[in-house]
């Protein structure tokens, strides 16, 4: 049955002018937006003052309002105004990944017990469908990895970086075209990206977990001189959002790796987004758009307001399977890891060293380290290292012990 949505639209940004404008030219949604609040009056914007109110009241007290669309950029605030909607039985669409991320049992307990849709496509990817298709498409696939380029600011930036410019340059242009925000802490350090992360594994893999859950490592710390490397061996950086599944165990986490040119995510520059997914039947499939800006988002936006016209809901289904997944940090990973400083790099504990090079100027090292040790350091804050994943996959203990030991056999007997 089709549903008519009257809409309270929270916030009238890039995002929700761009909602407005693509709802005021679709001809297939049976929705209207009744009320918009904003925060500041004095802010010039597209359309005539009068469209706008400025007490969330005036849309949370509606009882004609039967959906609210929240795209504010305060997630406290959000949470805030989803949460007493979805008390008040309205229907709620949202983009913003913080305030899902941070609240996210809460808010689908709240959904559960008033029988309400709570939908964020939006939230991950800009215009990539990849949350519904989780749900949807790949309901009775098993998953075993995802792959994420889910931040446009980090992406556009190492374009640059690999193309040849500093970090700092890169930033500088990411502000000034608007896909970096003045205090780009979030996005170069990779929160951001772990948002999404999060989101994403609860989709693909039914896990519900808090940020402090996952490490993240963005981008900030790059140096010339790793960008350098990566392309003597023919490798481009990417910070993926990357979770895998190995047993009954799941691991996730945000970081910088190094990829093959056969690496999907290889050509996926700027500001476009990728995902991709690796499942038993289905093989690996990527999906690819662009992950920021008004019309991107608003279509994603829009995509949910439609679905809603048809009481489309999540059903969480992978939450709902019998197998019981744990989320690890025991497992081992090859890395680089870049300095200028060799005792910087010496503190950081390797089980297996591949290669070393050092000089004046800089200094690097490759091998295995365990990721539970790794993720000890708040690499972050730490500007005299920087640390890239590189192509291998993710070892258990086992798996470890068997490539060390014929490494120390081809060692003895060469």
């Amino acid at each position: 049955m089709r549903n008519k949505l009257n809409i309270g639209l929270f916030g009238f940004g890039c995002v929700g002018n761009g909602l407005y404008e693509v709802l005021n030219q679709s001809n297939l949604l049976d929705a209207t937006i009744k009320k918009i609040v904003v925060k500041n009056p004095n802010k010039a914007r597209s359309i005539a003052k009068e469209n706008f109110s400025y007490a969330k009241s005036d849309i949370l007290l509606d009882n004609e309002i039967n959906l609210v669309v929240e795209l504010i950029d305060d997630s406290r605030a959000a949470f805030l105004i989803v949460s007493e909607a979805l008390k008040r039985g309205k229907h709620v669409v949202t983009a913003n990944k913080k305030m899902i991320a941070e609240n996210y049992e809460e808010l689908l307990n709240l959904a559960k017990a008033n029988n309400l849709s709570l939908l964020y496509e939006a939230s991950v990817g800009g215009s990539i469908p990849i949350i519904r298709n989780l749900e949807e498409y790949y309901n009775n696939d098993s998953l075993s990895g995802i792959q994420g380029i889910v931040n446009g600011t980090t992406n556009y930036i190492l374009t640059q970086t690999n193309s040849g410019k500093d970090y700092e340059t890169a930033l500088a242009e990411a502000q000034e075209l608007g896909f970096a925000e003045s205090d780009p802490t979030l996005d170069v350090d990779g929160f951001d990206s772990k948002y999404k992360l999060l989101i994403l594994i609860k989709h693909a893999f039914g896990l519900t977990l808090k940020p402090d859950d996952i490490f993240n490592y963005g981008i900030r710390n790059i140096k010339t001189q790793d960008v350098k490397y990566a392309a003597e061996k023919g490798f481009r950086i990417k910070l993926f959002s990357r979770t895998e599944k190995f047993g009954n165990h799941l691991a996730g986490f945000v970081a910088p790796h190094f990829i093959k040119e056969d690496n999907v995510a290889y050509n996926v520059n700027n500001e476009f987004n990728s995902v991709s997914v690796e499942a038993l039947f289905s093989d690996k499939q990527l999906f690819l758009g662009k992950g920021a800006g008004a019309y991107p988002t608003a279509s994603a936006v829009l995509s949910d307001v439609s679905a809603l016209q048809y009481d489309y809901a999540y059903e969480y289904k992978k939450t709902n399977e019998n197998e019981v997944l744990n989320f690890t940090d025991d497992f081992y990973l090859k890395i680089y890891i870049g300095s200028e400083f060799i005792e910087a790099i010496q503190e950081i504990p390797f089980y297996n060293i591949d290669e070393i090079f050092q000089s004046k100027a800089y200094n690097f090292q490759t091998g295995w380290v365990k990721f539970s040790e790794l993720k000890q350091f708040n690499f972050n804050n730490l500007s005299n290292l920087f640390f890239a994943v590189l192509p291998e996959p993710f070892l258990n203990e086992s798996d470890f012990e068997n490539i060390a030991g014929e490494k120390l056999f081809l060692q003895v007997f060469n």
